[in-house]
């Protein structure tokens, strides 16, 4: 590999994954929306920005030819940050886009691509780990993860009509990481935290992994990953309680130790819904994650033996990502110094 393709490349997923690929001597073409916010992530690095949107795969198509490999990391996931239903924009670029994405760089001979799915297309019973062949039915899907499942059938509906493409599927989990500009919803928990903004402890637990971890994942899977097949990128299930408690931690403030029910969760995602429609600031609770925590309850884990067996991949702590992402935001002067 000598020259690769990101989308999605000013992402908390996307921009560790270009440092890393520079890093490596890979030549990048880094597609974004906006230029100036990529030159603000990729200031000092030798990477060539590409401008354009997912909405519009022909504005940019010409960049695609002469490389060696795509990464495809852009999606569209603000639901948490806005609530209510997107399913016109989720539909659009999750899924029509990822199926106009693989086909224009097909005809821009680029054979090897990595798509980046989501945990969310997998679901399974609270007590067993869950593993890449626990498919989620697309009717117990909320709309963003029903893009996910969508954006999954179309890569393998698009690999049945072109054999000689190859694109394993790497499934990230809740990420967490430095250089979260958005910034995502992990980091708009962590700063919520650190402006003491979190009410209390939700029941549940998520899985959290390093965005970095996740990057080389998609790494390796270029290199490694067979045509068509999942790979985990999950990481560790950590309680809410817990994972308040590592914050606690790595920033010296103090946990909040409320536990707040499901009940009220419900109740305060549709105050948090109203107060965006009104100020434009970003959802803390959204009705979606409301229901996503009501419903997977106990989970214990995810099973990582196939990543581990065939990309050769591992995790850092959980507490180490996220002393690393509080550092990245202190020194980005988005939160005062401990």
């Amino acid at each position: 590999m000598t020259t690769a393709f990101v989308t999605g490349s000013t992402g908390l997923l996307g921009n560790n994954l270009v440092r890393l690929l520079v890093e490596r001597g890979v030549t990048v073409r880094a597609l974004a929306r906006s230029r100036a916010k990529a030159k603000r992530q990729f200031d000092g690095l030798d990477v060539e920005i590409v401008e354009g949107d997912m909405a519009d795969i022909r504005g940019f198509s010409d960049r695609l030819a002469g490389c060696d490999v795509l990464y495809h990391t852009a999606a569209f996931f603000r639901d948490s940050y806005k609530g209510g239903s997107h399913w016109d924009e989720l539909e659009r670029t999750n899924v029509q886009g990822t199926t106009a994405l693989l086909q224009a760089a097909y005809d821009a001979g680029i054979r090897r691509a990595v798509h980046t799915s989501s945990v969310a297309v997998l679901t399974g019973h609270a007590d067993r780990p869950i593993d890449e062949t626990m498919l989620r039915p697309e009717a117990e899907a909320d709309d963003y993860y029903r893009s996910k499942i969508l954006a999954d059938r179309a890569v393998l509906a698009f690999l049945e009509s072109h054999l000689d493409m190859t694109v394993p599927l790497v499934l990230p989990g809740w990420m967490f990481g430095p250089r979260d500009l958005g910034p995502t919803s992990s980091g708009q928990f962590v700063l919520d935290y650190c402006r003491r903004n979190i009410p209390g402890r939700t029941p549940g637990g998520f899985s959290v992994v390093d965005a970095r971890d996740v990057a080389l994942h998609l790494i390796a899977a270029a290199e490694k990953g067979a045509s068509g097949e999942r790979y985990l990128a999950a990481g560790d299930i950590v309680s809410m309680a817990d994972l308040l408690l590592l914050m606690q931690e790595v920033t010296g403030i103090e946990a909040p130790t409320r536990n707040i029910p499901l009940v009220v969760l419900n109740l305060l995602s549709y105050v948090y819904e109203a107060q965006h429609r009104f100020t434009g600031r970003p959802v803390l609770l959204s009705r979606a994650t409301a229901r996503l925590l009501a419903s997977e309850p106990g989970r214990i884990g995810y099973d990582h033996s196939k990543s581990e067996r065939v990309l050769g991949v591992a995790f850092r702590p959980v507490r180490e990502t996220l002393a690393d992402t509080v550092a990245w935001y202190r020194r980005s002067g988005k939160l005062p110094d401990a």
